[in-house]
C-alpha cells in the first residue's frame, strides 16, 4: 500500500532496532499499551508473528510505516479483527517516532489503511480507543472522519493509574460519501 510520502508494509526482522528505539521514547509511550521497557526480543517476536498475517485475518496484525523514498521506518498501524462478513468491523491504533510526528505522515497511513479496509476488505465500520489527552490522535482520528463516539470515565487501568478511554468510529457509508466529496 502506496501513497506519495508512505507506504504500509509488513514489518521486517531490519525494522526491529528502529521499533525498539521508538517503542521506548517516553514521549511515544506515553498512551500506548505495550509494557516499558520494550525489548529487542518483543520486537523480533512481534515481527516474526506477523510474517504470515494481513489485515484481512481475524485478529492483531501489525504494519510498518515507510517513508515511501528512503524505507525508514518512521512508525507502524495496527489492526484487530478485520473479518470481511456480517458485523465486520476492525480496531485499528498506530504509533509514530517523534522525529515523523507533525507531518501529515500518519495521516496518510491512516488513508491507506481505511482505503485498504473499507475497499478490499468491504469492513462495515472502523474504530479506536485512545486516551483523550491524546490530543494528536483524537485531531488525526477527527481528519479522517472518524467521529468520537464517547469517552469512558477511569475505565482503563495504564501504567499505575485509571484513565479514561476515548472511542472514535468511522462507518464504511461515511467513508465512501467523504471520498465521494473530494473527488
Amino acid at each position: 500500500m502506496t501513497a506519495h510520502r508512505v507506504v504500509l508494509r509488513p514489518l521486517r526482522p531490519e525494522d526491529a532496532a528502529t521499533f525498539v528505539a521508538y517503542r521506548n521514547d517516553p514521549e511515544v509511550a506515553r498512551f500506548q499499551a505495550w509494557t516499558l521497557p520494550y525489548l529487542q526480543r518483543h520486537a523480533e517476536s512481534l515481527i516474526d508473528a506477523m510474517r504470515e498475517r494481513t489485515p484481512g485475518q481475524p485478529g492483531w496484525t501489525q504494519l510498518a510505516l515507510v517513508d515511501a523514498n528512503t524505507g525508514e521506518l518512521l512508525g507502524d498501524f495496527a489492526v484487530n479483527g478485520a473479518s470481511p462478513g456480517e458485523g465486520a468491523q476492525a480496531e485499528v491504533g498506530f504509533t509514530l517516532a517523534r522525529h515523523a510526528q507533525g507531518r501529515g505522515l500518519a495521516s496518510e497511513g491512516l488513508a491507506l489503511l481505511l482505503a485498504q479496509l473499507f475497499g478490499p476488505h468491504a469492513l462495515h465500520r472502523v474504530y479506536a480507543h485512545i486516551d483523550p489527552r491524546n490530543a494528536p490522535a483524537a485531531a488525526l482520528l477527527t481528519r479522517a472522519g472518524f467521529r468520537h463516539e464517547g469517552t469512558a470515565r477511569e475505565s482503563y487501568w495504564h501504567r499505575g493509574e485509571w484513565t479514561d478511554d476515548a472511542r472514535y468510529g468511522l462507518l464504511a457509508r461515511e467513508w465512501h460519501t467523504r471520498h465521494l466529496e473530494k473527488a
